[in-house]
């Protein structure tokens, strides 16, 4: 749990640091019944990390600052930009901690700044709302594309290849911090990376380190990053001399300092590396059950090794209610009883014939939850690309049921005509008024637009660095007994249709609504919505269906149970 916030938030930013806090592993073992776990020990964040902190705060950076600015990057705005005045939200929106000022990262990716408001609560660097509202430019809707994902353990380590968003555009955070501040996130078009090169640069030379983010980080840009400031010593690898440097080269130095900062955002572990802070983890430690896979072995092997334990556990040790500690930032005991036991046995559950899939008895029967394939413990994801029918049933509840699967999408042979190509894929530098047919928003009235994931990454020769990653994880997240590298892309792109990057499933509770659509507010729902999508899989109707989701066999009881479950994967992440 690596972080370290600025204080006062809510208002205008006030300055200092908050330290950053670290729960001990012993706060799951040693607290007296009844009690709150015992007080955080408090450490201070390396250099690197903090500076960083601060440029994600960093408000000067969006275009709307940019135009509305006065001369000097140090006196305040005017008017603040109405994309930040709210928060939006599933109620009503809530007031927003940038209000008056211009977008920055922290807009959308929260953590305390409404813990106490009615309607908000704790975020794992997330927001609240189904689409971040952005800068209106006059291009289209004023809302991302896409749900704002949760960055706590964005970047854990995994068996695979790392991409980020959720169609794997991007291979680094460096990579996706350069493009978000230079792109449509913070105000600027595609096509106007330089101009927001030029203002970034421009801000970093010319700030005074009077600002509040600047009081307790390090003074001025200028002094940090050179190495002079007195109370922020930069490690030499992140220094730079901004008189020197290039305008690209001082924003590739901020970039790399967020995606340092975004990187150490993890869940508590011990000194062990093994996750304790949830319900879940404190029932494996209690019944001396596996936490996580031994060397050498997958995690969808390790999940079939704790379900055979789990069957052979003849008495198994409950988590009891505030017997050992509970929550301060969850309204649900903190405990894992015999519903969350059974539905963590419907999660682990797969299919008794794993090449023929579920059998006519079991989906009567139900209790297969065949969550591992995509979602093994101890991350709970793959991190792999799946089409679980999120896009179908987004546009099919704009157009009417089947409008999805009688949607034309250009082939591979098709796409790669210019103009086919500049009405299908997305808007980027090199092509800036490509209309983005196929990364967009459904809505009544707008037929044809919808999401397709990494269909609009794979085989584009504008996200070059993504290539082999996406080929990679496009390959192990569709199982075929074809080598990869005999795969046509012509088959990768027809498999890549409205397939996204698996989430993690910890600390849900602080990351809803779900999916990269923000269709669900409760775990019910997607619960629901799975069993709806395995049925439509199953007759055949789910277009590019992954094979897992129709070997899911979830009645209202195991859905009930495996919301349970869950929930017992929470914690208090502050």
């Amino acid at each position: 749990m690596r972080q370290g916030k600025m204080a006062g938030m809510a208002a205008a930013i006030a300055a200092g640091w908050r330290p950053l806090l670290l729960l001990a592993a012993l706060t799951l073992s040693a607290c007296d019944g009844g009690s709150a776990p015992p007080p955080a020990l408090q450490f201070e964040d390396p250099p690197e990390v903090a500076f960083g902190e601060r440029l994600f705060l960093e408000t000067r950076f969006a275009q709307f600052f940019a135009t509305h600015s006065p001369a000097s990057v140090n006196a305040p705005l005017t008017v603040g930009d109405p994309a930040v005045a709210n928060l939006q939200s599933l109620g009503s929106p809530l007031s927003g901690p940038f209000a008056g000022q211009s977008i920055n990262c922290r807009q959308c990716h929260l953590v305390d700044e409404q813990i106490a408001t009615p309607g908000g609560g704790a975020r794992t660097y997330a927001d609240f709302a189904r689409r971040s509202v952005i800068t209106d430019r006059g291009d289209g809707p004023a809302l991302t594309v896409r749900n704002s994902p949760p960055l706590v353990n964005a970047t854990v380590p995994r068996a695979n290849t790392l991409v980020l968003h959720a169609d794997g555009e991007f291979t680094s955070l460096a990579e996706l911090a350069f493009a978000t501040l230079t792109g449509r996130n913070t105000g600027w078009l595609p096509g106007e990376e330089a101009q927001a090169i030029a203002h970034i640069a421009r801000v970093i030379r010319e700030d005074d380190g009077l600002g509040a983010l600047a009081a307790d980080a390090g003074g001025s840009y200028r002094a940090v990053l050179s190495g002079t400031s007195a109370s922020l010593k930069l490690p030499a690898a992140f220094r730079l001399d901004v008189n020197t440097a290039s305008d690209e080269q001082i924003v590739k130095a901020v970039a790399q300092l967020i995606g340092v900062y975004v990187d150490q955002l993890r869940f508590v572990t011990n000194a062990d590396g093994l996750n304790v802070n949830a319900p879940y983890d404190l029932f494996l430690a209690r019944n001396a059950l596996p936490a996580t896979p031994a060397f050498g072995e997958s995690d969808l092997d390790y999940a079939r090794r704790l379900r055979s334990q789990l069957d052979a556990l003849s008495s198994p040790q409950f988590v009891a209610a505030d017997v050992l500690r509970r929550f301060q930032l969850h309204l649900q005991p903190f405990a894992f009883t015999e519903t969350e036991l059974r539905g963590l046995r419907v999660f682990l559950r797969e299919p008794a014939d794993s090449v023929a899939g579920l059998s006519a008895a079991e989906r009567a029967a139900g209790g297969v939850g065949n969550c591992i394939s995509c979602h093994a413990p101890p991350q709970f994801s793959d991190f792999g690309f799946h089409n679980t029918g999120v896009t179908q049933n987004e546009y099919d509840g704009a157009h009417g049921a089947g409008s999805f699967r009688a949607l034309a999408i250009p082939s591979f042979d098709e796409r790669a005509v210019p103009a086919v190509a500049d009405q299908a894929l997305p808007p980027t530098g090199a092509h800036p008024t490509r209309a983005g047919q196929f990364r967009a928003i459904a809505a009544v009235g707008s037929p044809g637009r919808t999401d397709l994931g990494a269909w609009n990454v794979f085989a584009n020769e504008d996200f070059p660095r993504s290539q082999n990653a996406v080929r990679s994880l496009l390959c192990s997240s569709t199982p075929s007994a074809t080598a990869c590298n005999a795969i046509s892309d012509a088959e990768l792109l027809a498999r890549a249709v409205a397939v996204f990057k698996t989430p993690s499933l910890r600390d849900l509770g602080d990351s809803q609504p779900y999916m990269h659509d923000g269709a669900f507010d409760t775990l019910e729902a997607i619960l629901a919505f799975y069993a709806q999508s395995a049925a439509l899989a199953a007759a055949g109707n789910l277009r590019n269906a992954d094979s897992r989701i129709a070997n899911i066999a979830i009645n209202a009881q195991d859905q009930a149970d495996l919301t349970a479950f869950l929930r017992a994967l929470n914690e208090d992440y502050n």
